[in-house]
């Protein structure tokens, strides 16, 4: 039997401002029509959120790919995972710095490797070595970064100030269910501005900031790295589900969970394979698409 797809798309939960609204609803609409391009043909799941991801990674209005957040030393560092909750194979990528699109090596390591996860120049070489091509780390950058960096770094902003909701994050995100009835995850991020070099976040780190299996959700989130990792978000919420929660409460649930426990913010989507999906944030907006056989929508505030 043949299942109705479904996808759904995050790029980043923070205070957006109302004049970048427009550029976040049009990233998550662009990636929303790439990955349903792929669904809709019969494509698998998790071809569908590579694509939808890869819209994002290539829109500078994300803190993905190109456009990315400048670390301390002014570079950008990318890290994404993608999984497949058919067969719990996961690729990730962390700290590479001459990859446009890090989710596509981290497909490639799902695909082609026995190992989950590559860091730095292992992940480049890897990422060369199975037709990623390498770039320039200043193709990545541009100069709204370098003027973010310049400002925050001669300000006297606290270092606990950068993690408040009102500093982006703009981690991108997406899961899917194919007519196959499999489901999948994967989540980019460029991290958070001014980061320690080498400093990883939850989104590329299996369980944390992505996570997919047939038997529970497939899971993406944004916001806060450090808090999430602590919590293993994306694994406690699948877990929640895999326990007879619909994703919706389960959404919510998680968003409380990360505030109550360890005083963090951001903002989650999940789906499992009946279809049913769920989307929450705890700051003051979300950028988020869907799209079912029957309906979709977009927004910035939980529906």
């Amino acid at each position: 039997m043949k299942n109705n797809p479904v996808l759904l798309v995050h790029g980043g939960a923070w205070a957006i401002p109302d004049e970048m609204v427009d550029a976040h609803l049009d990233g998550v609409r662009a990636a929303i029509a790439a990955g349903w391009s792929v669904l809709n043909k019969g494509g698998s799941a998790v071809d569908a959120v590579e694509e939808a991801v890869v819209i994002m990674e290539n829109d500078d209005a994300f803190d993905a790919g190109r456009g990315s957040f400048l670390n301390r030393d002014g570079k950008v560092q990318l890290d994404a995972l993608i999984m497949d909750g058919a067969t719990l194979r996961a690729g990730g990528v962390g700290c590479v710095e001459h990859i446009a699109n890090p989710v596509r090596a981290a497909r490639k390591v799902l695909g082609e490797s026995p190992h989950v996860y590559f860091v730095a120049e292992g992940a480049e070489r890897f990422a060369q070595e199975h037709g990623i091509p390498l770039c320039k780390n200043d193709d990545l950058i541009i100069p709204r970064e370098i003027e973010r960096l310049r400002a925050l770094q001669s300000s006297t902003t606290k270092t606990e100030e950068l993690f408040a909701p009102t500093i982006s994050h703009d981690t991108v995100g997406a899961v899917a269910l194919d007519t196959s009835g499999n489901i999948a995850a994967a989540t980019s991020t460029g991290g958070t501005l001014n980061k320690a070099p080498g400093r990883l976040g939850d989104s590329s780190l299996i369980g944390c900031g992505c996570y997919a299996d047939n038997q529970s959700a497939a899971v993406s989130t944004t916001g806060w790295g450090e808090p999430i990792m602590k919590l293993v978000l994306a694994k406690w919420a699948a877990d929640r589900v895999a326990s007879g929660n619909l994703p919706q409460w389960v959404a919510a649930e998680a968003m409380n969970y990360l505030k109550d426990r360890v005083n963090g913010h951001g903002g989650i989507i999940l789906l499992d394979a009946a279809g049913r999906f769920g989307l929450a944030h705890n700051t003051p907006r979300m950028a988020w698409a869907y799209r079912t056989t029957e309906k979709d929508a977009i927004g910035v505030t939980a529906p």
